[in-house]
């Protein structure tokens, strides 16, 4: 009788199998069938089909449109935000936000994708008596805003165009792009420029820039970006800011990817 030969997969002990799926789903950039994310595991089928419905019960999974392919909840989502803000990530990300806003002398934020739209972990605000207030944990459209329009010019084409057909493009001011064709266009152009930018599209009267902080593998992991009052600030003026915000991207990179 043959040895039984044990894969790599099937020695992962138990308590960690939950973690390996949810590290699978992190790491790709489109939604997997539990067959597909089992096919990096090796585990009994059912097991496999069974771990991850659980996550999807417990929260931390949720089944996209469709309803066989499996993607991040809102459960795991709050679990990486609250990663990136333990207090050895914060407080060095506070310096490098602190560090922007002395040198564009305005408003600094950094703001991540979720279901509602992009959400502010964190900000530095301006010393300037008239500015737009938006605090931490507030959210905004991903379709009329810097940080917004720079999530979705980070994904594919393809779950580029799917996102955006989804969306309903309100108008919220003057300048809201609210046609899906136009905002892919501007969507291609911002994945070529590698920043975004918000012409008063959000708010009559403000204007902000977006560049991406991306992860080892060049995935977004969230928008740095700095806004502030027409009155202050033009659109040259932004883009002039833009070498100090990618240098402060590139420094949130190495924090947060830090072993």
């Amino acid at each position: 009788m043959g040895a039984l030969i044990v894969s790599d997969t099937e020695k992962i002990p138990t308590s960690l199998r939950t973690l390996r799926i949810l590290e699978i789903i992190a790491g790709s950039e489109t939604a997997l069938t539990p067959t597909e994310i089992n096919s990096r595991l090796g585990l009994p089928k059912q097991t496999a089909h069974r771990l991850c419905a659980r996550l999807v019960a417990e929260g931390y999974l949720a089944y996209a449109p469709g309803g066989k392919r499996l993607r991040p909840a809102r459960r795991l989502r709050l679990l990486a935000a609250g990663l990136m803000s333990s207090s050895q990530v914060h407080i060095a990300r506070r310096q490098i936000l602190e560090d922007v806003a002395r040198q564009v002398g305005e408003t600094v934020n950094f703001v991540v994708p979720e279901e509602r739209g992009m959400s502010y972990l964190d900000r530095v605000e301006t010393d300037w008596a008239f500015r737009v207030q938006l605090p931490i944990g507030s959210h905004v459209p991903f379709h009329c805003t810097a940080s917004g329009k720079t999530y979705l010019a980070s994904l594919p084409r393809e779950r580029r165009a799917r996102i955006v057909s989804a969306l309903r493009l309100d108008k919220l001011s003057a300048n809201t792009i609210t046609g899906a064709d136009r905002l892919l266009d501007e969507l291609d152009q911002i994945a070529v420029q590698g920043h975004g930018i918000d012409n008063e599209e959000f708010v009559d009267g403000m204007v902000a820039i977006a560049v991406p902080v991306l992860d080892g593998q060049g995935r977004f992991l969230a928008a740095l970006a700095f806004h502030g009052p027409c009155m202050r600030l033009t659109l040259d003026k932004l883009v002039q800011g833009k070498p100090v915000l990618l240098e402060a991207a590139r420094r949130l990179s190495a924090v947060i990817m830090d072993d």
